[in-house]
């Protein structure tokens, strides 16, 4: 049985992941062999986006649309990849919401829905990954999605960069949680992102083109290898880090806002 699992493809839960940079990292996963349990909360998102990984790549992409928030959803997540695959590897908790608002009127019912999901569902997302991880006894590896807004002040987005520091703080406490089971965890803080949601900002591309040293913001795939590196057996030493993938913007951090 052991042999068994040490040969079989590697198997990951890749939350938010029907458009942008989730689907990029399912996809650059599935390249690389693993099998890939992708979700979304929008079940057409979820079915389209299966749908084109088991249509390009062999490994086999089962999708489960649901509410990446909700601990008990979470649990089915695991219950679903190990019923499905017979093991889970590694577990990208990539699913997050952004609500952009000035602090002084913000609303307390955005506050929760910003801190349940993005903190709330990495936080038992990474739990429920790493109990199973250790059941089976062979290690794995998480990654949790930060931001530059974690490290950079960022106007109106306040409490959405509140939850991407704190979850660099999680992949850190996680270390002294995990690690003697052969677990790695690691933070990975995209910039700024062309996806459909970003493309629908004015003249996205233009404006951090013209403020990110490296003369253009980051495209899905530049995120999505990174991850799939923090979850590869070469990265299994690594852990506890937060990884900053914007083309060198946090480095001079020019505004977008005139």
């Amino acid at each position: 049985m052991n042999n068994q699992q040490q040969v079989s493809p590697p198997v990951a839960i890749v939350t938010g992941a029907g458009v942008g940079i989730g689907l990029a990292i399912a996809q650059v996963l599935a390249q690389k062999g693993y099998r890939i349990l992708l979700n979304d909360l929008d079940p057409t998102l979820t079915q389209q986006a299966t749908e084109r990984i088991n249509g390009s790549f062999p490994a086999s992409c089962v999708g489960l649309s649901g509410d990446a928030s909700d601990p008990s959803f979470i649990e089915q997540l695991v219950e679903a990849a190990v019923e499905v695959f017979g093991q889970l590897d590694a577990v990208i908790a990539n699913a997050g919401i952004t609500i952009y608002g000035d602090f002084l009127t913000y609303k307390p019912s955005d506050f929760e829905r910003v801190l349940r999901l993005n903190l709330g569902g990495s936080f038992f997302l990474a739990q429920a990954g790493s109990r199973q991880m250790i059941k089976q006894g062979q290690g794995g590896s998480i990654v949790l999605m930060s931001s530059v807004t974690g490290h950079q002040a960022h106007k109106n987005l306040v409490p959405y960069g509140m939850t991407k520091a704190a979850l660099e703080m999680l992949a850190k406490g996680l270390v002294v949680e995990v690690s003697e089971f052969g677990i790695n965890v690691n933070a990975v803080a995209p910039g700024a992102t062309v996806t459909e949601r970003t493309l629908e900002q004015e003249d996205f591309v233009g404006i951090w083109s013209s403020i990110t040293p490296m003369g253009r913001p980051a495209s899905p795939e530049d995120i999505a290898h990174a991850v799939a590196f923090l979850v590869s057996k070469e990265a299994r030493h690594i852990t506890g880090q937060s990884l900053v993938i914007d083309g060198g913007w946090t480095s001079v951090s020019p505004s977008p806002y005139k």
